[in-house]
Parts: structure tokens; sequence; C-alpha cells
């Protein structure tokens, strides 16, 4: 009895040492619950939606509403994805892609390659669509070439583009398994048109960017403050001063990265001589843009509108694209607890935040234009996480809090 005893003895302690198992909180289990019913299934006024939640919670109801949002984006665009074409109103974009490595799901990178043609017959516009789908391969990820909804001049930098490339993203990352932070963007002649148009206006979806033989039109670069641009054109290619402009746009790129060194990377090549077509050398801007993965949570932001207004760059929200008129410029930075902007803030702005930018256990002060707006604590709630990912299905751009200005 004895000997059996003492072999007893340590398990006993064992047992009493063990620490106990940390159980869920009352507000993440009710988010559970909330979050595998159907989408049209749940409670809008959940009250633990609102309940504040300490930086752990948060980062776990992040995780949870994510996987729900994912759900919910998988099994609405799952036929859409089959069927490679996705409308909005009377537009549909579709298109054919090819998928390169073997990078696991969730890790995936996504190149959206544009092709030119534009204000020609369909039949113009095809082949150069079915040129883009073979033009580049890069060493991992889903390469996309879509085929421009319409046919006329201006094929990637009609109103329509930016939500359907937004809903094609989403649909990428919930049924594919892209990774958000390793969205990339390029485009050959047109398509380069598109690329100076839609990287400014777009940048916070993307890890980089590469223009190919195109011309700016009326875009500028300020946007591009934290989006790594290639600029890649032959010199001899003289077509509406497309190879002046494009190594102006390259200094300009370079002068702005000198004064402001944590931003405007970028890369550009003029090939002496070569026409339009480059022979190919352009493939060189696939690696040099693998190397970078995009940053969501920038400390400095360079807003400007285009004539397509946007409601959402990186961390800020305006009430609407209403709100904003082509030219309008908002420069966002933070600095330790102290949020700045400067420019043309709308009442009713919105601050979407998270502890990957600022402590949200500390107060905030935010400052507009010189006069502070805010100065407090801000609480996480998974009301805000719910309607982040309502905007987006983007898991690494969720905000925990949001701060309203007046």
């Amino acid at each position: 009895m004895y000997r059996r005893f003492m072999f007893a003895l340590p398990l006993i302690a064992l047992a009493a040492s063990a620490p106990a198992q940390p159980q869920p909180s009352r507000t993440l289990s009710e988010l559970t619950a909330w979050s595998a019913k159907p989408a049209a299934a749940r409670p809008a006024n959940l009250p633990a939606l609102d309940r504040p939640l300490n930086r752990a919670e948060a980062a776990q109801a992040s995780a949870l509403l994510a996987a729900a949002r994912l759900r919910d984006v998988a099994a609405a665009e799952r036929e859409a994805v089959a069927a490679k074409a996705i409308t909005i109103g009377d537009r549909t974009l579709r298109w054919e892609s090819r998928q390169f490595g073997t990078a696991p799901f969730g890790k995936r990178s996504l190149w959206i390659s544009m092709h030119g043609g534009g204000n020609a017959p369909p039949v113009v516009n095809d082949q150069q669509w079915r040129n883009q789908i073979r033009l580049y391969e890069p060493a991992e990820g889903i390469y996309l070439a879509p085929r421009a909804p319409t046919d006329t001049w201006n094929l990637w930098h009609e109103p329509q583009i930016d939500p359907l490339f937004q809903q094609l993203i989403d649909a990428q990352v919930a049924i594919n398994g892209v990774d958000p932070d390793r969205v990339y963007l390029l485009g050959y002649s047109a398509g380069g048109d598109g690329v100076w148009q839609l990287a400014p206006r777009m940048a916070d979806h993307f890890a980089a960017a590469a223009m190919m033989a195109g011309h700016p039109n009326e875009a500028g670069v300020a946007g591009l403050r934290n989006l790594p641009f290639a600029i890649f054109m032959g010199g001899a290619d003289a077509a509406y001063d497309r190879n002046r402009i494009a190594a102006e746009k390259g200094a300009e790129l370079a002068k702005r990265h000198a004064a402001d060194p944590g931003g405007y990377v970028s890369m550009t090549r003029i090939y002496p001589g070569l026409p339009h077509w480059m022979n190919g050398k352009d493939a060189e801007a696939l690696p040099w843009m693998a190397q970078f993965t995009r940053n969501p949570w920038p400390k400095r932001i360079v807003w400007v509108q285009d004539d397509v207004t946007h409601d959402r760059f990186y961390w800020l929200h305006i009430p609407g694209a209403a709100a904003a008129k082509a030219g309008d410029r908002i420069d966002a930075t933070v600095a330790g607890q102290a949020i700045t902007l400067t420019g043309a803030v709308p009442a009713g702005t919105t601050l979407r935040l998270s502890d990957r930018l600022i402590d949200l256990d500390k107060p905030v002060r935010v400052t507009v234009n010189g006069r502070v707006a805010f100065a407090g604590k801000v609480p996480r709630t998974a009301a805000a996480i719910v309607a982040s990912l309502a905007e987006r299905a983007d898991p690494v751009s969720v905000a925990t809090a949001l701060v309203r200005l007046p």
C-alpha cells in the first residue's frame, strides 16, 4: 500500500498544479454563436458587438469575425469565380488566370495584369487580352488577366473598374487563398494607362504596381507614398510624349523619396532605342515587385482624390465618396499617440484604428488643421471589426476601434 501511495503522490500533485484552461469571455462566446449563423440571421443589435474589448479579446474577435466574413464572401462569389466573371450593374469583368508555385492557401500572391488596346472593335481588344494572358510569369502566385468591361479608350479608368477590382480581390482572398498583403497591379499600353490611374487611388489595396508603356493623362503620383511603383518605357516610344512623361514622373518619384525617405519607393527604366514594344525587358518588374508586401497601417498617408472618388484610404474613412471632389487632399500622420490631419477633411471623417497603428490602451489625441478634434481613449469593439470587414474582406486591415470626428 505504501509503495502504491508513493507512486500516486506525483500524479496528485501534478493534477493540483495544472493551470486551468482559460474560458472564453462571455462576449467572445456570444460572438462565436453570432458569427456561426447565416449572415442574414445575425442581429445587428447584439449587445456583445458594442462591449469594450481588451487587446487579446480584440485579436480573437478579429480572427473569428474575419473567418465568418470570408465564408460569406466565398458562398456569395463561388459561382462567379467558377465562371471567371464578376458583374456589377451593367458591367462584367471576365478574366483568365494561371497559377505558379506552391504557396499554401492564404499565402498566395495575386497579380492583376491589364491588357492594352482601347477605342477599338471588341476583336482587337480580345486579341490584346489574349496577349496579356501569356505576357508575364511570376515565380509564385495567381497571375490573373482581366478583360476590360468596355472597349472605350479609357478601358481601365472608368468608374466601374474600382468596385469590380475590389470585389475581385475579396473573392480571390476568400476562395483561392490570396494573401491580401501580396496583391500586385501591372498593365501594358492602355493597361499602363490604367496603372497610372488606379494605383494612386487604390494604393491601399496593393503591395506594388508597375506601369508599362502607358500614359498618365491627368493622374498624379502623390498618392503613391506607400506603394512601391515601377515605370517601364521604350526610349523611342514618343507617341503622346509617353517617353518624356515617363522620365519626368520617374524623376518626380525619386525627388519625393529623397524628401520623404519612408515613402515613394520607385524604379524607372527607359530602354534606349526601344519603341512601344519593349521586347520583354519589362518582365524585370515582377521580381522587383515581389520583394514588397503591403503595409496596411502606414504612419503617414497622402490621400489625393481622383475624378473617381473613394470613401476609404488605408485607415481613413470619409462619410461617402460624394463628400470629396477631384483634387481634394488629406495628409495624415501618426506620431506616438498623436494623429494629425491636414487638408480637405470633411465633417464626419472616421479614423479606423488598430493596435497595429496606435496603442489603444492609452489616450489618443487627434488634431485637424491645427484644431484638437478628439482627445481620449477609444474602446475596441466587435462592431468596429464588423463594419471594417463589411467594407472589405481584408483580415489584415481590420479596424478594432473607430473615432468619428465632428
